[in-house]
């Protein structure tokens, strides 16, 4: 407990300097050295307690009302949220999971079709090579035919040219040996006694 004591000097300031003139109060505040801490003295613990009491309650009080279920609401709407999250999250996962099996789906059909296609450019292919390949032995062949008739033909002139070489390649030879014209019925006559014997 705190203390405050007046009193008054009445002795002549020459004998303290730091004596307060004369008729002045004096105060000083201090503890008495007898007395204990207000806290620990038993005569304040029913006030103490009776605070500690109304304080506790306050506070109980207020946590109950305003702090409790403001971190209620919130940690409910947390729990809502991350239930909302998780919903979404699952819808969104079963909608990629709808979708990689559709992918899928369309993938085997496109690769099967494909195959089908690929299979039947492959024998249109076939086919139409088989039939150019028909078209070209045909044109060659008529080619040949054409070429040996041709050749029949010149082979047959040629033939029939021979004679007349012949006479002409005697009569000049003849020419050149004897130094005389050979008749025209001999040098046949020749020629064709030689196609006789080969």
């Amino acid at each position: 407990m705190f203390v405050t004591s007046a009193y008054a000097q009445t002795a002549p300031a020459a004998t303290d300097p730091h004596a307060a003139p004369a008729g002045e109060a004096h105060t000083e505040t201090g503890a008495h050295g007898g007395g204990t801490f207000p806290p620990f003295d038993a005569t304040h613990f029913s006030s103490q307690l009776l605070w500690l009491v109304i304080t506790f309650g306050l506070f109980y009080l207020l946590m109950k009302k305003v702090i409790v279920p403001r971190v209620g609401g919130i940690l409910e709407h947390r729990h809502d949220r991350i239930a909302q999250d998780l919903d979404e999250a699952a819808r969104l996962k079963a909608e990629a999971d709808a979708a990689v099996e559709t992918y899928e789906k369309e993938l085997a059909a496109a690769r099967s079709k494909g195959h089908k296609i690929a299979e039947t450019a492959r024998e249109a292919a076939k086919t139409k090579a088989a039939a150019d390949r028909t078209a070209i032995e045909a044109e060659l062949a008529d080619k040949l035919a054409a070429a040996e008739t041709r050749i029949g033909e010149i082979k047959a002139k040629a033939f029939a040219e021979v004679g007349q070489i012949a006479e002409d390649t005697a009569t000049a030879i003849v020419d050149q040996l004897i130094g005389a014209k050979a008749s025209g019925d001999d040098i046949k006559a020749a020629v064709a006694a030689a196609k006789t014997e080969a």
